[in-house]
């Protein structure tokens, strides 16, 4: 399941790191093979929100901002990804919003929109009261 990885501290940063520089290789051979929404979940998976460490989560979200925006059909790409996901990639849509980049924001508000229509306010919500396992 997205997001199950566990909190890990700072001695595994590194390790963090090397698997994150993996599956970056994986996820662009992915869109290159015109696979956006496999991209997309293999960004998800395995998501290191419950790591403090800042560099991690930087990392992790250029891998996923990177997926998030090879996404062209919206609605076909929620209808492939499994609920599992929603929350997780709610996360990344405010994450994305809080750069303040516009294409990046355009992005993430036609996702939040087809997302919010699909999982409902409950995936916000649980966004906002998640004070914890950050991205």
């Amino acid at each position: 399941m997205a997001g199950s990885e566990g909190f890990v501290e700072a001695d595994n940063a590194e390790a963090i790191i090397t698997r994150i520089e993996h599956k970056t290789r994986k996820i662009e051979t992915l869109l290159k093979q015109h696979k956006p929404v496999e991209a997309l979940k293999t960004a998800l998976e395995g998501t290191y929100a419950m790591t403090s460490d800042e560099r991690c989560k930087s990392a992790h979200w250029i891998v996923v901002h990177r997926a998030i925006m090879a996404i062209k059909d919206v609605d076909g790409m929620l209808s492939s990804l499994e609920p599992e996901y929603y929350d997780i990639l709610m996360k990344y849509l405010y994450r994305g919003l809080s750069t303040g980049d516009r294409p990046t924001c355009d992005q993430c508000l036609r996702i939040h929109e087809k997302l919010t229509e699909r999982a409902g306010h409950g995936c916000i919500l649980r966004f906002l009261t998640d004070t914890v396992n950050t991205v």
